[in-house]
């Protein structure tokens, strides 16, 4: 029985989130009672717990997750600069003309968007008010129109530069060189979010285009759900002349933070940075960078930023607890002792991460689960970066899924009361199967994932 306490204390977790308390205090708490309950009875070394100070001197002094708050910061301004507004009516009458013009429309936008905040609760909230009373008005299915929204809010997991991504690359990157330590190499390759941000960029365009397709095909075979384009108003193609005016800035902005990483002029928390200042001179440009503009934005940023490191503060203690009851050992001994090797253990480690998508966020899966699960995958041969860009898709994948998707709540927020939630729910379950066919396709094929950061970095 106590060497199955570590499992019994992350299900214990779990039942005190359900419970409805904050991520960061139910991590640290229920650790610590554990810790306390097995000093107590001498089965827990609380010479595990001297090591919190320099783990959280370790937080304080990482390069890397100074990148969060500035994208979190780039990604509030860009909100507040109205950009959704303005590339949503001009791709709209740009792509007037084609099958689901509207809906093909808000997917390249939520993709410009999710490539541009990294934040899934702010593009699908934005979409939603922008994009969802366009839609109804033109004629489109309520669930077709719900779907595409959720569908392409989602995209800020997997999108670089993704605030997601940044927290993922960090936590696999100290998991790659412990699984590299544990099979006595001493002198470790590394991963790094920027490896992860190339990882992306092929799987996120390849989602996008199975978004647009499948749109393509609703609008072509199915025309009651959309309906065909009207081209009865030609004034409006004098708007096209504005597409430049309007798609130049975030592109130059997202050429500018990515273009800095790739070419390997800058690291992602220096790109960060440049992506900060753009945001803000990009709303100086949109005449909306006030004083109070500021202002919100830095308390958003401000509060976001001091919830992800309280989390992390959190899953710091949870982990040593965790390791101090031999959790780690335990997880290694199941994973590896599985039939079928290398493969059942990713499988059941991807439909565990699925699962546990419905009742938490991916901040407290990156920093909870994947330290655990990742060293022993990694140990067993597995590439960091594809490894990395599955969970990503995974997690981008839980979100959509009824009943208990983040996103599906984040539209049911603001859309009318004449859309239903099942109404949400029908129209997610298409994308989630274009999302399971892109996870297969990532499987049988890793260079999805791995072909261009080796040719950019060899």
């Amino acid at each position: 029985m106590l060497e199955f306490l570590p499992l019994i204390m992350f299900v214990s977790v779990c039942i005190v989130l359900l419970m409805g308390y904050p991520v960061a205090f139910s991590l640290a708490g229920t650790a610590l009672a554990f810790a306390a309950v097995g000093t107590m009875t001498g089965v827990f070394d609380s010479a595990f717990l001297f090591a919190t100070p320099s783990r959280l001197y370790g937080l304080v002094t990482n390069q890397t997750l100074i990148a969060v708050p500035l994208f979190i910061f780039m990604g509030c301004m860009l909100q507040r600069s109205k950009l959704a507004e303005n590339l949503l009516e001009s791709m709209a009458i740009l792509f007037k003309g084609a099958k689901g013009g509207l809906g093909i429309s808000v997917a390249l936008v939520g993709m410009l968007l999710a490539a541009s905040t990294g934040i899934v609760g702010a593009t699908v909230v934005t979409m939603g008010l922008i994009s969802l009373p366009s839609m109804l008005k033109r004629g489109y299915a309520p669930s077709i129109a719900t779907g595409t929204i959720c569908a392409t809010g989602t995209l800020g997991q997997i999108i670089p530069p993704s605030i997601a991504l940044v927290l993922l690359g960090d936590v696999l990157s100290s998991a790659y060189q412990q699984a590299q330590r544990d099979m006595g190499i001493f002198s470790p390759d590394t991963v790094s979010v920027g490896d992860l941000f190339v990882g992306a960029i092929i799987p996120g365009l390849c989602l996008v285009g199975l978004y647009i397709l499948y749109i393509w095909a609703v609008a072509k075979f199915r025309p009651d759900l959309i309906p065909p384009a009207d081209q009865s108003d030609n004034k409006e193609n004098k708007r096209k002349l504005t597409l430049f005016h309007d798609l130049s800035p975030p592109l130059l902005l997202i050429i500018t933070v990515l273009g800095s990483i790739l070419g390997g002029i800058a690291t992602p928390t220096e790109a960060a940075g440049v992506g900060a200042l753009g945001a803000m001179l990009l709303a100086f440009y949109k005449k909306q960078l006030t004083i109070d503009v500021t202002k919100e934005v830095c308390r958003t940023t401000t509060r976001v930023t001091s919830m992800v490191f309280m989390i992390l503060i959190g899953a710091s203690i949870f982990s040593l607890v965790f390791r101090g009851y031999g959790g780690d050992e335990l997880i290694r001994s199941l994973l590896s002792d599985m039939p079928g090797g290398v493969f059942t253990a990713t499988l059941v480690v991807m439909v565990v991460i699925f699962l546990l998508g419905f009742i938490l966020d991916f901040i407290e899966i990156t920093f909870v689960v994947v330290p655990i699960v990742g060293p022993v995958l990694l140990a067993m041969g597995l590439d960091p970066v594809w490894l990395g860009i599955m969970i990503a898709l995974n997690l981008q994948t839980s979100f959509l899924t009824p009943p208990f998707g983040f996103s599906l709540f984040y539209l049911r927020g603001v859309a009318p009361n004449s859309i239903v939630t099942s109404d949400i729910y029908k129209g997610v379950i298409p994308f989630i199967a274009i999302q399971l066919f892109m996870l297969s396709l990532l499987a049988v094929w890793p260079e999805l994932a791995t072909w261009l950061p080796d040719y950019i970095y060899n």
